[in-house]
């Protein structure tokens, strides 16, 4: 396959509406095609999940219902979860409210801590007396790996373990072939990206009206001496308020990550139009910062103890220096400094404070860009950066991938035995 068919692939399969946090989504969509196999539904449920998809919904807003974590995102799986719908399953949760409500009083959910699977692994075993159903989905948020009807397997293959996929040497396209391919690829291509800013505007206006989360964004926005960069940053965090406080509007997700495509889309759309840049050079840009990070993600893996906002906001650092006309050459400079700046942010869950580590992620691209534009770059002697940006962003990607993994067991033993 040729490089650029490679990239218009990962481009498809990485950036999808969805609505809600990524991981409790994945979980009732789990819930929903296990319900559909039963053909009934289900007096229990129990999940078998890998700690990163429990860290991921413990605490954040489930849309439509104005309550947080897995209990409820469950419920409406199983109430009115529809698996057709992909990502997409809990658009319709407020509808259903009342009847997951008395699902989960009178019926039971166990959540059991999978061990040795993939980082993304949800399970779930649904029974209805005597009878069950087991589905299974695995490495991506649907991508379903198991489906069984009592003892009938209807559907099963079988996925690498998790250190043999997207390795270093899985990785077949550079740093050099996403800049290419947003820069040079005809414009007709790429334009459909023009949807995701306008979808994610919606959230982000909705964000700066209402009262989320913490109010980053609005905070910041209210500020009467506001500038571009402060009104850039404003205006992504509060997308993310909304999200993941539970707003009931979609985004379009980067990676399996809804944060990740709101970081990789409003920052770079809202500096593109309040610099007056031409439609084509929003467009590109756009495209630069979503491939960036999912070229960049493949290295870390899609679940991880590094935040997503390093890989989204290394994407927009290189998109802010395309919009003021930097060559290839700063883009990486831009890279190299981003890595030395905010590798090792840790995700500890989805929660309203990611709206933070966005915040922090963005003042970063600013900084690293502005140096890069002034051919500013950390020194390859430093940290684990290297005169090579292949070799610097393999680093990122092994620690992320292998160097913190005990952090991540950590990370949930913490969240898990608060005394609160």
């Amino acid at each position: 396959m040729l490089k650029n068919e490679i990239i218009k692939q990962l481009l498809k399969e990485n950036i999808i509406l969805a609505t809600g946090c990524t991981e409790p989504v994945a979980v009732a969509l789990c819930v929903a095609k296990a319900k559909e196999t039963l053909g009934k539904e289900p007096q229990r449920i129990e999940l078998h999940l890998s700690p990163n998809i429990i860290k991921n919904a413990m605490g954040v807003g489930i849309p439509g219902t104005n309550m947080k974590g897995l209990p409820i995102a469950v419920a409406i799986g199983v109430v009115g979860g529809d698996s057709s719908k992909g990502l997409d399953v809990l658009n319709e949760a407020k509808t259903h409210l009342d009847k997951a409500k008395q699902w989960l009083k009178e019926n039971k959910l166990e959540v059991i801590h999978a061990k040795d699977v993939d980082k993304l692994y949800i399970e779930c075993r649904a029974y209805f007396n005597e009878e069950f159903s087991k589905v299974i989905i695995c490495k991506t948020h649907q991508n379903f790996t198991h489906i069984q009807n009592n003892e009938e397997v209807i559907f099963h293959k079988e996925e690498q373990p998790q250190e043999q996929t997207n390795t270093n040497e899985n990785v077949i396209i550079t740093a050099n072939d996403v800049f290419n391919y947003a820069t040079k690829t005809n414009l007709e291509e790429l334009e459909w990206v023009m949807d995701v800013a306008r979808v994610i505007k919606v959230t982000s206006e909705e964000g700066l009206k209402g009262d989320y989360g913490l109010k980053i964004g609005k905070l910041i926005h209210s500020n009467c001496n506001i500038n571009i960069k402060e009104s850039v940053i404003a205006k992504t965090c509060a997308a993310s308020d909304a999200r993941m406080d539970g707003v009931s509007l979609p985004v379009y997700s980067n990676s399996g990550s809804g944060n990740q495509g709101i970081t990789c889309t409003m920052p770079v759309y809202e500096y593109g139009v309040q610099t007056n840049k031409t439609n084509e050079e929003i467009i590109r840009a756009l495209v630069l910062s979503h491939l960036m990070s999912i070229y960049i993600k493949q290295y870390i893996g899609r679940l991880s103890a590094l935040c997503g906002i390093v890989n989204a906001s290394i994407g927009v650092s290189a998109a802010l220096v395309y919009l003021q006309g930097g060559t290839y050459e700063q883009v990486c400079y831009s890279i190299k400094n981003m890595i030395n700046t905010i590798t090792g942010m840790i995700c500890d869950g989805a929660k309203p404070s990611c709206a933070l580590k966005i915040s922090a992620g963005l003042n970063a691209a600013f900084d690293s860009s502005t140096l890069a534009l002034s051919n500013i770059v950390v020194d390859e002697t430093d940290g684990i950066s290297e005169k090579d940006i292949e070799r610097s962003i393999k680093n990122l990607g092994k620690i992320g991938r292998y160097g913190m993994d005990e952090i991540d067991q950590m990370i949930l033993e913490i969240m898990t035995h608060k005394e609160n």
